[in-house]
């Protein structure tokens, strides 16, 4: 049996730039390589089972307009632990757009900055992107799922050999042309999945159930006064929190086909309330600061309130008047959260009395928050994210202890940046920090990706074990934790 297999797929183009360079330069290639090939610096835990998935934007061909580091084709990377052995596979998403663009050996679709070039009806919220499936991965039913976050088909792939299997025939079609946004919730507990999706035409919005068996049981339009631009689903044991923000697109462009987003600062948030498998009317809607939210931590129930915590945006389009509109100096604005007023925050809406309680956490910025899955939906004890620098650059980790009010954290070296990083429960284990976080490192040293693992309890010690890639890993999306239980097709 072969241990480190090359396949060579499409060349990605070279360039200079920034969004396609240095920590995000794309792969061109797709690799199968195992242990005792791959190189290990420090011991792999054998209590350690599962699928490290992470997904990420990789541009294949010269991009039409001006390129944005989402626009590029979706790839995941994936660790397979079992044992103390470790297989890491990376492969493109076969979407419809990605083999279209294959065949013609160019780029057929333009980005979400410059969707006007489109002469190709296209996909997502826009209607003139490809669907590049390449924001978000979780496993659900067995099936790795993922999407974009302009909303696109829900394609699924094999959780283990990445092989593509297209977008799920259950309940795909079910959703015209919507498809889900990338920031679906899985529920450890029930084994459903919630999800939304928008667009530009009333019903702007849908909420969405799947069964633990991977059947569409639910599926409700909710009323909003305008085209939303939402980006994340609070879940809890009972309830899911809809995003109703204030930064949405101008209604007057719409008319005009111009796809112009405003962040209205004296527009309140709107967070709706629903029961699981709620219906319309069932919506209760509160008011918070203006904001917008593209990434949240847990949302649980404590007598009448929803507690959603999650990283919150006061300034999400900074004051860009002094930047040169040529080159990509508002875009690295726009990507640096520090400008963004970025910083982990707490929402407590009352059922009782309709109120809304708002805390900050951190005035630290940073993003991408992890938790142990088991207790998703639940009230949680650690949070474990990103150190955040400007222009998306994750150059740490830092984890929070809700309830003893402190925080630990590590720095990566010069020149190395982490991923999304989840917690994975050490095999055996119930208590909630008892396990590993796992995290791709873009190493610019040495021009090799590295896969980390830690011990989720003092994350400051640094890696207890790095697994060093065949190729260099560009800075990436969304990633999961997939214990190996989760890797089985329900029958």
């Amino acid at each position: 049996m072969k241990t480190l297999e090359h396949h060579y797929t499409l060349d990605c183009l070279p360039s200079d730039n920034p969004y396609l360079s240095d920590n995000w330069r794309p792969c061109d290639e797709e690799w199968t390589a195992s242990t005792p090939q791959l190189e290990v610096i420090g011991e792999v835990p054998r209590d350690l089972n599962g699928v490290y998935l992470r997904n990420g934007h990789n541009q294949v061909h010269a991009p039409i307009g001006k390129y944005h580091p989402f626009d590029g084709d979706g790839m995941i990377h994936s660790t397979h632990f079992d044992g103390g052995k470790v297989t890491y596979r990376n492969r493109f998403i076969r979407t419809t757009g990605f083999l279209a663009e294959a065949a013609a050996g160019r780029s057929l679709w333009p980005g979400i900055i410059e969707p006007r070039k489109a002469v190709l009806r296209g996909w997502g919220s826009i209607g003139a992107m490809k669907d590049n499936a390449g924001t978000d991965v979780k496993v659900h039913a067995g099936r790795a799922l993922a999407a974009m976050s302009q909303c696109s088909e829900p394609y699924r792939l094999d959780p283990v050999t990445l092989e593509t299997l297209g977008p799920d025939p259950s309940w795909a079609r079910a959703l015209g042309t919507r498809g889900i946004c990338s920031h679906f919730q899985v529920d450890a507990h029930s084994g459903e999945m919630m999800f939304f999706n928008y667009g530009q035409t009333a019903p702007y919005f849908n909420y969405g159930v799947v069964s633990a068996d991977n059947k569409l049981v639910h599926y409700e339009p909710i009323e909003l006064p305008h085209a939303p631009w939402p980006h994340d689903l609070g879940m809890s044991a009972h309830y899911c929190v809809l995003h109703d923000l204030s930064m949405f697109f101008d209604p007057e462009g719409l008319r005009k086909g111009q796809h112009r987003l405003h962040f209205h600062r004296d527009v309140p948030a709107r967070f709706g309330v629903i029961p699981r498998m709620g219906r319309n009317r069932d919506v209760k809607w509160f008011e918070g600061l203006p904001c917008y939210i593209l990434h949240l931590a847990n949302t649980y129930e404590v007598g009448d309130q929803i507690v959603m915590d999650g990283a919150i945006q006061t300034n999400p389009v900074p004051d860009l008047s002094g930047l040169p509109k040529e080159g990509y100096a508002r875009m690295h604005a726009l990507l640096s959260m520090d400008l963004q007023e970025t910083r982990m925050h707490r929402w407590r809406f009352n059922l009782r009395t309709g109120q809304t309680q708002e805390e900050d956490l951190d005035d630290e910025v940073t993003e991408f928050s992890m938790i142990d899955t088991r207790v998703k939906g639940r009230p949680n004890r650690y949070v474990y994210n990103a150190l955040a620098k400007p222009e998306w650059k994750l150059d740490g980790l830092k984890k929070y202890d809700w309830r003893a009010g402190r925080s630990q954290r590590w720095e990566a070296p010069k020149g190395c940046y982490v991923s999304e990083s989840p917690f994975a429960a050490r095999e055996g284990s119930t208590a909630e920090d008892d396990g590993y976080v796992i995290t791709y490192i873009t190493n610019l040293n040495t021009g090799k990706g590295e896969c980390a693992v830690f011990d989720a309890s003092d994350i400051a010690q640094g890696p207890l074990c790095r697994v060093i890639l065949p190729h260099h890993i560009p800075m990436g999306a969304h990633a999961c934790w997939a214990p190996a239980s989760a890797l089985k097709v329900p029958q």
